[in-house]
């Protein structure tokens, strides 16, 4: 099975080769690599065009024209995906490719439709790091399977697979951050079979290019209510 992988790209200009690389060798052996860039302006667009992309170790770089935000870009390269499962993998070197194999593991043997990577499972390595950050996304995973009746760990987590069906099926309307809580209710919605999966997370500080802030966090407690109420 082939596995597309969706690296939306802000502003990533000393991560996005290393991740390139941590992604190609990554032990699953059959993977669709698709970078989508969101406006950058640091010279990420221009690594991108000059020397990535010519190269040809990736197999499609989209380019926004306007930065649009996360959500944006996980909607076109989503739509882009031809392989039979899709994984999202930040470009900032938190989320480690290395674990992709025991991420697919359960759609491969047909038990999940999708799995959720959860930094709070297991025992692997966690860099730590904001104590807030833990009480925000503990709080927003609680208000998330309060309405969807799921009990999830890592609502906000990065590492998210689907077959490539359900998630091309799905209508992504957040532009930034609101992804996660958006599509966690659209899945619960459909009655997916959903896994979670404990992964290891390498977290970096706001000095060291983290973006996601208390405004994000605000956006996500609307986005449970409006999706929520949806149909």
């Amino acid at each position: 099975m082939i596995l597309s992988v969706i690296i939306p790209c802000y502003n990533e200009i000393n991560t996005i080769n290393a991740i390139i690389d941590a992604v190609i060798s990554s032990p699953y052996p059959n993977k669709e690599i698709i970078i989508v860039d969101d406006c950058s302006s640091d010279g990420t667009t221009q690594k991108l065009k000059n020397e990535i992309e010519p190269s040809g170790i990736v197999s499609k770089v989209l380019y926004h024209k306007i930065n649009q935000g996360k959500g944006a870009a996980l909607r076109t390269g989503i739509k882009a995906a031809t392989g039979d499962i899709v994984i999202i993998q930040d470009a900032d070197m938190e989320y480690d490719p290395n674990e992709y194999s025991r991420l697919v593991e359960p759609i491969i043997n047909n038990k999940a439709d999708v799995v959720f990577g959860s930094r709070f499972l297991g025992g692997d390595a966690h860099r730590v790091l904001y104590f807030w950050h833990r009480v925000g996304n503990g709080l927003l995973t609680l208000l998330s399977n309060m309405v969807t009746n799921l009990n999830l760990t890592d609502m906000e987590t990065c590492y998210k697979v689907f077959k490539r069906d359900i998630i091309q099926g799905i209508s992504i309307e957040e532009n930034r951050f609101g992804f996660e809580p958006e599509i966690t209710i659209k899945l619960a919605k459909l009655h997916c079979r959903i896994y979670e999966v404990g992964i290891s997370y390498y977290g970096r500080t706001y000095e060291e290019g983290k973006k996601i802030g208390w405004k994000d966090g605000v956006r996500a407690i609307y986005c449970i209510i409006k999706y929520s109420r949806s149909k």
